[in-house]
């Protein structure tokens, strides 16, 4: 039974973190080994964000269909309900229609992608979608996507036709739910962890903050840190040769 302070179902959707199923537009400059590390941070964090949210029950849309062991042990106490369709779309459409069946008044559904998303977000979030003159709220994304979208209803049209992955898809999405006389909200935009560029700005942002989260993702930068300063390390046959030459990288035993 569902208790009257978790009248919204705040979905987690992510995919069991896989070597080169997960994050491969992060390859290079990450091997594929370190990208699904990354994804695992990236969900671990994310879990932990759902789990502080007031007024929500916590759940996990996974994928695929036989990882469901994997990402329990990832998200204990999370509801746990497989994703469906054939594309983005169409999953995010079954995602918001299984919370809703399950009797939640409203559906949040976030990505893993936004580790620094935060927390004031979701919050606003969580508020709005249960405000009676709104129907949508999305989070919108500075490559043209959304982080988050909101509903209390399902609404398969708001999904259907729409060109996922690129910059039209947070246009159009609010196009159509004009169209569908929906009254759409938005929340601050914020950023997601797709390409080396996007990798980048993460470490920096981090690296000139403080506090402890997202942790998990905090921890896989410092390690990789740490093992890029000790792979360029200088050895004896880096130095300069009395002629200005380097010695060679390697020597005949």
């Amino acid at each position: 039974m569902l208790g009257a302070d978790q009248a919204v179902g705040l979905a987690v959707m992510a995919k069991a973190p896989r070597v080169g199923a997960v994050k491969t537009r992060l390859c290079p400059p990450l091997r594929a080994a370190e990208a699904a590390e990354l994804a695992r941070c990236f969900l671990l964090d994310a879990v932990e964000r759902a789990a502080m949210v007031a007024g929500v029950a916590p759940i996990l849309a996974y994928a695929p269909a036989e990882a469901r062991t994997e990402i329990e042990a990832m998200a204990p106490g999370f509801v746990l309900i497989a994703q469906r369709g054939l594309d983005l779309g169409q999953r995010q459409r079954h995602v918001v229609e299984d919370v809703l069946a399950l009797g939640y008044e409203a559906v949040l559904v976030t990505g893993t992608d936004s580790p620094t998303l935060p927390a004031e977000s979701i919050d606003e979030a969580v508020s709005l979608v249960m405000a009676p003159d709104v129907d949508v709220v999305l989070g919108p994304t500075e490559d043209g996507g959304y982080y988050l979208v909101g509903l209390r209803s399902p609404c398969p049209a708001l999904f259907e036709d729409i060109p996922w992955s690129t910059s039209a898809v947070l246009s159009l999405t609010l196009e159509r739910a004009r169209r569908l006389g929906l009254r759409a909200v938005c929340l601050p935009t914020w950023y997601d962890v797709d390409t080396g560029a996007d990798l980048e700005r993460l470490e920096g942002t981090l690296a000139g903050s403080s506090g402890l989260r997202p942790r998990h993702t905090r921890a896989f930068l410092a390690r990789r840190i740490v093992s890029d300063v000790v792979a360029v390390k200088p050895d004896d046959h880096g130095k300069p040769t009395p002629d200005g030459r380097r010695a060679a990288a390697s020597r005949s035993r």
